[in-house]
């Protein structure tokens, strides 16, 4: 991932942007062989009719669209450290962060995105720093490594559309939904991890945690998903690009994958990513600190490798 550089997208996050494409370790193998099923509950989530995008909001975030989802069951919560380190212990994977040497890292005392070396899932931040907590979001994973480990159990990653679909249902324990309508302050500490302070300058950690939060930290919403806002951002399976009209995407170039949620980055006032419509592009290859992935499966099609279909 050398070549990186900054990029503002539709005032939604800063990312890194890499210029290199890696093949997925395996010669390009979308699966790896698994022996061990995942420790992981799926939720169901029902389809239906929902209205996609905003018009009120940022520009890559309209014309807003009518758009039907099908039933899907969607992990309770973002993939966490433990799940990737048992599909590593399970394959032998290496990430594209481990296999290039570098991964993206927010750096606090020149208040931008760097590369560092030796940074990956197992200690997001580089290697002289503390090593990421089991029960936490797994990190520094690219696209294809997500796709790859969602795919080597069954799974698959989820569609923006699917993904917003979800998150309408509610992002919060209280049902409340994030939207442009809500003033910028709207992020309420005990509810979700985002920044609190004058971003990049001082973060107040007002919400417990100045970087990732446990999954289910906050609660989960009424839909039974944790995390759906905050903490990290999330890879979809979607090409990102113009909102074309009909579910229909005009596609970015560079070539760059949809990401939702938002971040423990996010500043209610700079980036509202934690918005139910807000989107982020990244190049499929990078790696950050601050982005994961959660898998989702039709549920005609849930094997025993996949993980436990929850009640609630």
């Amino acid at each position: 991932m050398d070549g990186l550089k900054l990029s503002v997208l539709a005032g939604a996050s800063v990312v890194l942007i890499a210029t290199a494409v890696l093949t997925p370790a395996g010669g390009g193998s979308s699966t790896l062989t698994v022996k061990q099923p995942r420790r992981a509950d799926l939720v169901l989530i029902p389809g239906g009719k929902i209205e996609v995008g905003d018009n009120a909001s940022q520009a890559d975030e309209r014309p807003a669209f009518a758009y039907e989802t099908q039933p899907l069951l969607f992990d309770r919560t973002p993939v966490t450290v433990a799940q990737f380190a048992a599909f590593v212990a399970d394959t032998g994977y290496r990430t594209e962060a481990e296999r290039i040497g570098t991964a993206g890292v927010f750096d606090h005392e020149s208040d931008q995105w760097i590369l560092v070396k030796g940074a990956d899932w197992r200690r997001p931040q580089g290697p002289d720093k503390q090593a990421a907590e089991f029960n936490h979001p797994v990190t520094q994973v690219s696209w294809a490594d997500a796709d790859i480990f969602c795919r080597s159990y069954g799974a698959r990653l989820p569609t923006e559309f699917e993904w917003e679909r979800a998150a309408r249902l509610g992002q919060t324990p209280d049902g409340h939904v994030f939207t442009a309508a809500d003033p910028p302050a709207m992020a309420d500490p005990r509810v979700l991890n985002v920044w609190q302070g004058v971003f990049p300058i001082y973060d107040e950690g007002a919400d417990g945690y100045k970087l990732t939060s446990p999954v289910g930290a906050y609660g989960a919403a009424p839909s039974g998903l944790t995390d759906m806002a905050g903490n990290v951002w999330q890879w979809t399976a979607s090409w990102y690009g113009a909102y074309a009209g009909g579910g229909k995407i005009k596609r970015h170039v560079p070539a760059q994958r949809v990401q939702r949620g938002g971040s423990f980055l996010c500043d209610g006032h700079v980036c509202q990513g934690f918005r139910v419509t807000a989107r982020s592009g990244v190049s499929p290859d990078t790696a950050l600190m601050h982005a994961g992935f959660r898998c989702v499966v039709e549920p005609g099609r849930a094997k025993a490798l996949v993980g436990q279909i929850a009640l609630r």
